[in-house]
């Protein structure tokens, strides 16, 4: 097996965030827009996250458009579990945020006791891959989380929180590639910020005016994001720039 994730490029960190974008307008377009709810909203993303998964581990190497959709509906489901806990059980963002970074961390505590390692640059076995995609899955639920607590209960706004997450994620790229900060801590430090930070971006966007956005809707939101995050994916499957050298995968391994 090669190493089923992208070489961290440019383009990885460009389409996370538009892929966090998505998570969190598509998913209000389900719930809201054709009137899903958020329950059913939640079985039929949770049924095809499933079943994208099952071919991303059925492959023996990195395919663009299995992966970035595994990451697309990843984010989604990341984003319905957030808004289910809060909107049809009650339970308080402060709660969610302290329960998904426990979970988080509890994933990382487990993959690295069990493989010794938390390097993307390694996923080449089922269990690091099973171990990165909880990891994922828990990333986008806390960035959801802890987006929405900033923006909306602190009532800071979507475009400030924006700026918030965006200077965070920028002071840690700095603190790598000028002071040599742990490439594995910073690169799994920048992907969780990344989440909020596409959530206020998306919410910035598609929100009324009222309410802190600047009311492009969730539908016109949702569809640029989906057409840029195609174009790029349908690029990179041609061109390969993102996919890690068949030799250093298995010198790696």
């Amino acid at each position: 097996m090669l190493n089923k994730v992208p070489e961290i490029t440019l383009y990885f960190w460009v389409i996370k965030v538009l892929c966090t974008t998505v998570g969190e307008t598509f998913a209000d377009f389900l719930d809201q827009n054709l009137h899903l709810g958020l329950t059913n909203t939640t079985y039929l993303m949770g049924g095809l996250l499933i079943a994208v998964l099952f071919f991303q581990f059925r492959s023996g190497k990195y395919v663009a458009s299995i992966y970035w959709l595994a990451v697309v509906l990843l984010s989604i489901v990341g984003t319905l579990i957030t808004d289910n806990l809060t909107d049809n059980f009650g339970i308080s963002l402060v709660t969610t945020t302290i329960v998904f970074s426990v979970m988080l961390a509890a994933t990382f505590a487990a993959w690295y006791a069990k493989e010794k390692t938390l390097s993307v640059h390694t996923i080449y076995t089922s269990p690091r891959e099973a171990f990165y995609w909880a990891a994922i899955l828990f990333t986008f639920a806390l960035g959801t989380a802890a987006g929405d607590l900033v923006a909306e209960r602190l009532q800071l706004g979507y475009l400030i929180s924006a700026l918030i997450f965006g200077g965070l994620i920028a002071a840690i790229a700095i603190a790598h590639l000028r002071f040599k900060l742990n490439g594995i801590f910073s690169f799994w430090v920048a992907y969780i910020l990344t989440r909020p930070l596409g959530a206020s971006i998306g919410d910035y966007l598609s929100q009324p005016r009222d309410a802190g956005g600047i009311a492009l809707g969730t539908t016109a939101t949702s569809g640029l994001f989906f057409v840029t995050i195609l174009v790029l994916v349908v690029y990179l499957s041609i061109t390969k720039k993102d996919a890690i050298p068949e030799a250093a995968s298995i010198s790696s391994a």
